[in-house]
């Protein structure tokens, strides 16, 4: 059985988020993920990880202003001493925290425009090598444009070639089998052929969202497939309960 990390942006949203630490312990989880700890002192989130006993699975860089739609730095040109900054503060936090991996998300640009192109390029390079120094990993996620519209990293074979691109680096792949599924669909194919390049996985339903077992995937298979491919990461439940939390991982118990 995979090794299942709460995303704490989506699970547990029945308590603050300082308090969902230790709300994700008592229902056995050992590791968290989540979108951004930016809004607390790295210290403070640190100590409530330690004190639920719980590991870091990954966290995002800074993004841009979320509230106002934007999602990522790496592709805007214009952004690029914004996004220098961002990457400083994440490795901050990251060295404080303890997690593995950073998530770089993308932004909003036309993967075909050679500026935002040229600038993601750089932006990989620079947060790669930054990363690097302190022993993070980095990681790199297609996102379908379902959900979000317009993002420029929306294809998982333009990622891996991108991955191959850097070669020797610390760039992985963020395989989330809800995007996949969108985008794609294949799921466990590509997880065969894309394994040697994934460092972190997450799991939803397809279409809504939810739960594991409620959508349209065999999610008993896919889990079973990511044990016999010898992934040993974590699979970050990235997803959105139906209703109270503990009440909706009735699916954990079974696998």
């Amino acid at each position: 059985m995979p090794r299942f990390a709460a995303n704490l942006s989506m699970m547990f949203t029945e308590h603050d988020f300082l308090d969902r630490f230790q709300a994700a312990a008592d229902a056995g989880f050992e590791a968290v993920e989540y979108l951004f700890p930016y809004d607390f002192p790295a210290e403070v989130v640190a100590e409530k990880l330690t004190n639920a006993g719980l590991s870091q699975a990954l966290f995002n860089m800074p993004a841009g202003d979320w509230s106002k739609g934007e999602r990522g730095l790496a592709a805007l040109p214009e952004r690029r001493d914004e996004f220098r900054e961002a990457v400083a503060k994440a490795v901050h936090y990251a060295t404080i925290i303890g997690t593995p991996l950073l998530h770089m998300m993308s932004g909003l640009a036309d993967p075909r425009d050679p500026a935002a192109a040229a600038s993601y390029r750089y932006a990989l390079s620079f947060a790669a090598e930054k990363t690097a120094e302190k022993g993070i990993g980095l990681v790199i996620e297609p996102i379908n444009g379902r959900d979000m519209p317009g993002y420029f990293l929306n294809d998982f074979n333009s990622a891996v070639a991108l991955i191959d691109e850097f070669g020797p680096r610390n760039v992985k792949l963020q395989y989330d089998i809800y995007h996949r599924q969108i985008i794609h669909g294949d799921v466990l194919t590509s997880l065969g052929q894309m394994m040697q390049v994934i460092a972190h996985i997450q799991i939803a339903s397809v279409p809504l969202r939810h739960e594991p077992g409620t959508g349209e995937l065999n999610d008993a298979m896919i889990f079973a497939e990511i044990d016999r491919l010898g992934y040993g990461g974590y699979v970050g439940c990235e997803y959105r309960p139906l209703g109270d939390t503990v009440a909706g991982l009735t699916w954990l118990n079974k696998t």
